[in-house]
């Protein structure tokens, strides 16, 4: 479960004190769930290279979560530790310990530094051809999760921003993503999901008259399917595309390309 072996754990207990509460009377070690979650640190601090009698002592201490408020900087060498232990963790479908990591990095640094920095270059290099498709899978599903987790604003206003893929888009991680750096800002937005129709897509932009309409894309083919002069003409939003699949795909001059997820915010805020 851990992806460690019995000697490793041998090992983590007889040198630093990372063993189970309770022994059987045959000596059989038994781990309860507390002692799980000591070692699960231990596992992503020493991928995050950290020496292991110090990751032993950081892994003891109950970790304390901070508010949203308390972003910080990403550095370099933490990006890259970041990187590293989420990268091991997925590799051994740990996905608690995704859940984990994803959280503390979101909850620390906020939701474009984790992203743009650690979440986006992992699913690079996991859908990268022979990494194994059951990988990818469940480190986006542990991200969605994560991404999920950040409070939505509860303060009543108008539509701030209607986020949608186009029809047959499947990729939804990148306007979850998106929603919650919104949600950081307190902005209220919505997410109509994978696979809008067209037809449905307009009347939910009609209905709900967001400020700002954000459709997204990974391939061309898909992007040409969305109706963006039919959404200017029935509604007052500013319309907005993303994703690699506009790249090549000629949109009228009044829909905006935000090319990254900070210009997406931006967007989103100087209409707010």
């Amino acid at each position: 479960m851990l992806g460690v072996s019995p000697v490793t754990l041998r090992t983590w207990d007889h040198r630093y004190g990372l063993g189970p509460s309770g022994r059987t009377e045959g000596g059989h070690r038994r781990y309860r769930d507390t002692d799980v979650e000591v070692l699960r640190r231990m596992v992503a601090l020493t991928g995050q290279g950290i020496a292991p009698a110090a990751a032993a002592e950081l892994a003891r201490r109950e970790p304390e979560p901070r508010p949203a408020s308390s972003a910080s900087l990403l550095g370099d060498e933490a990006a890259d530790a970041a990187r590293r232990g989420f990268l091991t963790a997925a590799r051994r479908l740990d996905e608690p310990l995704m859940l984990d990591l994803a959280a503390k990095l979101i909850t620390d640094h906020g939701v474009v530094a984790a992203w743009e920095s650690v979440f986006v270059p992992c699913l690079v290099e996991l859908g990268e051809p022979g990494r194994g498709v059951e990988i990818e899978h469940l480190a986006s599903s542990s991200l969605l999760h994560a991404l999920r987790g950040v409070p939505r604003s509860s303060t009543p206003g108008m539509l701030a921003a209607l986020l949608s893929c186009a029809p047959d888009e499947q990729h939804v991680l990148a306007l979850e993503a998106l929603g919650a750096a919104l949600s950081e800002k307190d902005v209220l937005w919505r997410n109509l999901g994978a696979r809008v129709p067209a037809p449905a897509l307009c009347d939910a932009v009609v209905r709900l008259r967001p400020s700002v309409a954000l459709i997204w894309a990974h391939r061309a083919d898909l992007a040409g399917q969305v109706p963006l002069r039919e959404l200017a003409e029935k509604s007052d939003a500013l319309i907005a595309v993303a994703g690699p699949g506009w790249t090549s795909v000629p949109v009228p001059s009044s829909v905006r390309r935000p090319g990254t997820l900070t210009e997406a915010i931006d967007l989103v805020l100087s209409r707010h």
